[in-house]
């Protein structure tokens, strides 16, 4: 017995002497060095992530894989920065329009339709490149399924009197040189006792495949004999956004 305390008292007076501890190494550089794999037969669960630290293990190239405490909202920071670098959605366009509103009209567009000379500035989010000042086209990047909305409000949005040819919003797609109206909706009427009104306000808002180099056009559909004048009290806003393959 006496021989087994004095061996004890002896490793104790040992650790403290040198402060390092080496297992499967002769030259320990830290207080405990393992050189070799570790096996932990159970650990406690903690009861939540706040108040806790995580052990990860820096893998230089050295071969010093020291263990360092991280906060877990570093690693919840990292993972989420990742997603967004790797998921982010380049295809993200939208643009508002409240002053100098003119209605362009091309030989290949439909009868009828006149597409809203949006521009570049008027962006409120996405990238240059996915619109063009030229032709005033939004130009579809990777084929897929894309979300679109598209909203105008025609002068004050309530005229004295229901607006010939049925006007309306619309969404034209040109692909290869062949233009087609994929969605439209005609402004609202009502007749108030001998005051007819039209509701000139009307958006849509769905979820329309396209291809890669389609050219989308925001405009009115039966807008010939609109009053130019209302144009400077317009306004117009579209988005678009691939949602699939």
């Amino acid at each position: 017995m006496k021989t087994k305390i004095c061996s004890a008292i002896l490793s104790l007076i040992a650790i403290n002497a040198f402060s390092q501890v080496g297992i499967g190494t002769p030259n320990p550089s830290a207080m405990l060095d393992v050189n070799g794999t570790m096996k932990l037969r159970s650990t406690p669960v903690a009861p939540a992530l706040p108040g806790y630290q995580i052990l990860a293990l820096n893998q230089n190239s050295g071969g010093d894989f020291q263990v360092a405490q991280v906060n877990p909202q570093l690693i919840i920071d990292a993972a989420v920065n990742a997603i967004n670098t790797t998921n982010a959605n380049t295809s993200v366009y939208s643009a508002k329009k409240t002053a100098g509103i003119n209605l362009l009209s091309l030989s290949l567009f439909p009868s009828g339709f006149r597409a809203v000379n949006f521009l570049q500035a008027e962006r409120t989010l996405g990238t240059e490149s996915l619109f063009s000042d030229t032709d005033n086209t939004y130009t579809i990047p990777t084929s897929g399924v894309y979300a679109i909305g598209f909203s105008f409000r025609y002068g004050t949005g309530l005229q004295a009197a229901i607006l010939s040819n049925s006007p309306g919003v619309g969404i034209l797609r040109t692909r290869s040189g062949v233009a087609t109206l994929i969605d439209s909706r005609t402004f609202s009427g009502a007749n108030l006792l001998l005051l007819s009104l039209t509701i000139s306000e009307a958006s849509l808002n769905s979820l329309y495949t396209l291809q890669s180099g389609d050219k989308i056009s925001f405009g009115l559909t039966g807008s010939s004999l609109l009053d130019v004048g209302l144009l400077g009290s317009s306004t117009g806003s579209f988005y678009i956004y691939k949602v699939s393959n």
